[in-house]
């Protein structure tokens, strides 16, 4: 599963303008060491964003990066080719702990020459492929020659792909955006959800009524409430810079990746939620908190500002669990996520103090504090918990111990969130709960909305893919049947249906031709369509879009009965026969077509102008394309895709 889950990666790398990515150049140098020693130099020179992997790499996931030399009686290898110290983290995409390079990988071979004087050339091949954080691009070849006893010296440059143009550029800048605008989002929420706990909401009639009766002028009292506002948001957003600034964007992406952080962050979640459960509170030193206390007496602006400061302290048994959760989850966004996400948080605290200031009459309408804010924690507490699951999975996952595979985690969760609508109907009761004497609306609803939650995910139990929290639990794969236990694995057809001749059975019990030709001299004979499916055994996106889109209904009815899919995989390692090996130009340059994934990959690259998965072509039995090309940032959703699939049908009927 491990080479399907590579692929996938393959596939952010596309936008809706056709292009060639060239992420890394290659520099050949050469070191004398004495008379008969030599270094071989390799320098990969890597974009931003971009990595390479490095040659030791364990398990099936990506491809690492490999050396092959041509035999020769003019030189000897010394030992094997060494490297720079690789970057290593977990990555999400593969599920499993791996070796990179960002910006700048160096390789160095030594050598030793037979004869001094003979000139010889030293000839070979690095096979390497290029990822981001969202995708990886096809293996790429690049051949190198060391030239010896010439009176030139050479340094040769390859790159494994075209320069990126500004529309990807601008695409980037775009997603990243939608990200972070996702992220803020999220972080505005879990601060109107800190704003409702026992510490926080009660803080908010008594600060009001401060400023109002404190100051001279309604207008004065707003302001003042404004001020207040802003310097909640500057010490939180003070905090997310702290954190930025001490970690740094790659330590804070590793920490979110990383499998020992994976495992402490399980641990702090856990405390976290039996903080919120009521088994003790989090506190800060009290000290602080009457430092703070006094400083705020000071008046004016310094004194607002620091008290700001003490809400934030003595609010800490309840916000600092939130604060913590989401300075993680923040992680993932570099330099600017815990930023970004420190600002949702503290704006969704601030504004309700300067509304209710501003219009102090409005606060008749907000609920009297009691027992429904305790609720809110114990609500938050089980949810804690839920999240730390999904961070032990992954350090189980990097491991590959297989002790918290997906039913044992989809069973832990089914009990947490049976356990939520228990508490939420009144059946359980901790130790800071009031009596329930009846069940409100709002907590009705909760409590169906959780008890539904809990019943949809019980099906997982059995393989049913759960769409709705893929994101959550470990991949199907991962599994104590994997193929469901409803599944005969002695029965490779769907339906005891015989494969077709030349057809390999695919995602969702799809049969597919992985060769062009077959694949087109079948849909002349039956008169349908084709769809081209650039894919690869190690996209992750394609994955995605094979579990999440193709197993659509109506879809799936689509791609089985009415059209003729070939599946290309652009990583196929297979050689070619030597007759059938050529050589042809990539986006202007030299490519050696030696194995059926370069094949494929140069037939894409020619013919639609892009090299990134997965990719759909709509053609007819001339190979002419009907409709416009799909790929997953435009045509990912059920919806998109279907109509994509529609009108490719309609235009072929129409000719």
């Amino acid at each position: 599963m491990k080479r399907y889950i590579l692929f996938l990666l393959i596939i952010f790398s596309f936008n809706s303008n056709s292009q060639i990515y060239d992420p890394v150049s290659w520099e050949f140098s050469k070191n004398k060491i004495d008379n008969k020693r030599y270094e071989l130099i390799f320098t990969a020179n890597i974009e931003d964003g971009w990595y390479i992997y490095s040659q030791y790499l364990k398990g099936d996931g990506p491809v690492p990066t490999e050396f092959t030399f041509q035999e020769s009686s003019n030189f000897n290898l010394i030992d094997k080719v060494n490297e720079d110290d690789a970057n290593e983290a977990y990555d999400p995409n593969f599920e499993m702990l791996l070796k990179f390079f960002k910006k700048k990988a160096v390789f160095v071979q030594q050598i030793e020459i037979v004869n001094e004087k003979s000139q010889f050339s030293v000839l070979g091949d690095i096979y390497f492929m290029t990822c981001d954080e969202k995708q990886c691009l096809p293996p790429e070849i690049i051949e190198f020659d060391f030239k010896f006893n010439e009176d030139k010296s050479h340094n040769f440059e390859s790159s494994s792909f075209l320069e990126e143009s500004d529309n990807k550029t601008v695409n980037s800048a775009s997603k990243k955006s939608k990200n972070f605008w996702l992220l803020f989002f999220v972080s505005f929420l879990s601060g109107f959800a800190a704003l409702l706990t026992p510490c926080v909401f009660p803080m908010i009639p008594m600060t009001v009524s401060y400023f109002t009766k404190a100051s001279k002028t309604k207008s004065k009292g707003i302001f003042n409430a404004i001020i207040y506002g802003i310097s909640i948001i500057i010490i939180y957003v003070a905090l997310g810079v702290g954190v930025s600034n001490i970690f740094g964007a790659d330590a804070l992406n590793n920490m979110a990746t990383n499998v020992y952080f994976n495992i402490a962050f399980f641990l702090l979640l856990i405390v976290f939620g039996a903080s919120f459960l009521g088994a003790f509170d989090i506190t800060l030193p009290t000290s602080w908190i009457n430092k703070s206390d006094k400083a705020s007496d000071k008046g004016g602006y310094i004194g607002i500002f620091f008290m700001a400061f003490t809400l934030a302290l003595v609010s800490f048994s309840c916000t600092g669990p939130i604060v913590g959760t989401l300075l993680v989850e923040a992680a993932s966004g570099g330099y600017f996520g815990p930023i970004i996400g420190m600002l949702g948080f503290s704006l969704a605290i601030a504004i309700p103090f300067a509304i209710f200031a501003a219009f102090p009459g409005w606060l008749n309408s907000l609920p009297q504090s009691g027992g429904w804010l305790n609720s809110v924690k114990v609500t938050l507490g089980f949810l804690e918990i839920a999240l730390a699951f999904k961070f032990l999975s992954n350090a189980d996952l990097v491991l590959q111990l297989h002790l918290l595979e997906r039913e044992l985690f989809i069973a832990i969760w089914v009990i947490i969130f049976m356990l939520l609508t228990f508490y939420l109907l009144g059946f359980i009761r901790f130790a800071h709960d009031s009596d329930l004497k009846y069940l409100s609306v709002t907590r009705l609803s909760l409590a169906i909305i959780t008890g539904a939650f809990t019943i949809y995910m019980i099906p997982g139990l059995w393989g049913a893919p759960l769409k709705l929290i893929n994101a959550f639990p470990p991949p199907m794969h991962y599994s104590e049947s994997p193929n469901g236990f409803s599944t005969n694995s002695t029965n490779n057809t769907e339906n005891n249906v015989e494969l077709k001749s030349g057809t390999h059975l695919g995602p969702q019990g799809i049969y597919v031709f992985h060769d062009y030709e077959k694949g087109l001299e079948h849909a002349k004979k039956e008169n349908l369509p084709v769809m081209i499916d650039f894919t690869g055994w190690a996209c992750v996106n394609c994955r995605k879009m094979e579990e999440q889109v193709w197993s659509d209904n109506e879809v799936k009815e689509i791609l089985k009965n009415e059209i003729v899919i070939v599946s290309l995989y652009v990583d196929e390692r297979t050689k070619l026969s030597e007759e059938n090996q050529y050589e042809t130009t990539l986006a202007g340059k030299p490519k050696k077509v030696r194995t059926i994934g370069d094949k494929w990959m140069v037939l894409q690259a020619n013919l639609y102008g892009t090299n990134s998965q997965p990719y759909y072509v709509f053609i007819d039995h001339s190979g002419n394309q009907l409709i416009e090309s799909a790929n997953f940032q435009d045509y990912g959703t059920v919806d998109k895709f279907k109509d994509w699939l529609i009108r490719g049908l309609n235009e072929f009927n129409n000719i």
